[in-house]
């Protein structure tokens, strides 16, 4: 079971994108509907031959305020075996970050792509109530310093996450813990839209991680998700089933997670 906490408009635009949560069963009972329509349109520019994408942005209105601590269900977030944030809403999103280490539950945070970029003192702070960190190319670099990934993904443990994952797109995934390290490499598919591949990573690794499996066989599911994705056009119309990614694996000769 799935719940999204945080904000939406009140056009075609938020109902059309909250009816598309709905059709997967996505618990939407703690929304807050901000009185305005929604702020910004993306179009998504994907590259015929590599699958690459570029984005294009139409805000339409004054950005909506951002959930506040006040709106939160506390009793509702820690009920949660797993918190996944994104670096939006941060205030409740720290706050929330805090109660579910209060509970003795766990949270993951998208640390997304920065190229190198610096990154909010906000999503510093997330960094440091994190347990799990799934982050982009460049994040480590922005974060440590360290431009080589082992590095920075040691380096990144020290300042509150007890894993950590680096996505390098076609060059994989590189997974760090205090006990041990290790590479997947991406499954060679013939890619048409990468869009997504990075949010369903995510996902699927919690999937692996509530079914109690072993680090490494989480990371190759999750690994499977993101090249499957990859081999359709769209964001969630190209999210597999679970008996698809399965399938995928067994055809490549992986039979047990």
């Amino acid at each position: 079971r799935v719940g999204f906490v945080g904000t939406a408009g009140n056009d075609l635009v938020a109902e059309l994108k909250l009816r598309s949560l709905q059709q997967y069963g996505v618990d939407l009972s703690r929304l807050v509907v901000r009185q305005q329509p929604e702020t910004q349109l993306i179009m998504v520019y994907v590259h015929q031959e590599t699958g690459e994408r570029a984005f294009g942005t139409v805000k339409r209105d004054l950005p909506p305020a951002p959930l506040q601590v006040e709106e939160l269900d506390r009793d509702y977030i820690t009920s949660a075996k797993y918190l996944h944030l994104d670096g939006t809403h941060a205030e409740a999103a720290l706050q929330a970050a805090r109660w579910m280490h209060e509970a003795g539950k766990q949270v993951c945070l998208d640390g997304s792509r920065t190229d190198g970029r610096p990154i909010s003192p906000q999503m510093a702070a997330l960094v440091a109530e994190t347990d799990i960190l799934i982050c982009g190319s460049g994040f480590g670099r922005s974060v440590t310093g360290e431009s080589d990934l082992w590095a920075a993904g040691e380096a990144m443990l020290a300042l509150g996450p007890r894993l950590v994952v680096q996505t390098e797109g076609a060059d994989g995934s590189y997974t760090v813990t205090a006990t041990e390290r290790f590479h997947v490499p991406a499954f060679d598919v013939p890619v048409l839209d990468t869009t997504g591949a990075g949010d369903v990573f995510h996902g699927a690794f919690l999937v692996g991680l509530l079914r109690g499996w072993s680090l490494r066989s989480v990371v190759l599911f999750a690994t499977a998700v993101s090249a499957l994705k990859c081999c359709k056009l769209g964001g969630r119309s190209g999210i597999p089933t679970f008996d698809e990614v399965l399938e995928f694996l067994r055809q490549r000769g992986i039979d047990n997670l």
